[in-house]
């Protein structure tokens, strides 16, 4: 699998019912453990002070991501994505030999 830098900012829209969106979030906190436990979500931050997620995420092409991995989130529809292919750096720390 590949891996992707994915940033992802989640707009609710105005007037949506806040049992609406409080049952979203709780569907996407069990979706997000489902993905991590399938390898799809390595990692995931929130910058401090800001509404919006970073993380890394493991797809086989960008089009498998966005389509199987991303938009099985509950929030998905309300999200918008930058993706950022990422590929092995020569001196990583962490890259296995």
């Amino acid at each position: 699998m590949k891996e992707f830098l994915v940033e992802l900012t989640t707009t609710v829209p105005e007037g949506t019912d806040p049992t609406e969106v409080d049952r979203r979030r709780a569907a996407e906190a069990v979706r997000a453990k489902e993905l991590a436990g399938q390898g799809r979500l390595f990692r995931l931050w929130r910058p401090v002070g800001e509404l919006r997620s970073i993380g890394v995420w493991r797809a086989a092409d960008e089009a498998e991501l966005r389509e199987e991995v991303l938009g099985s989130l509950p929030l998905w529809p309300w999200m918008t994505a930058v993706i950022t292919p990422l590929q092995s750096h020569p001196n990583d720390p962490g890259r296995s030999s």
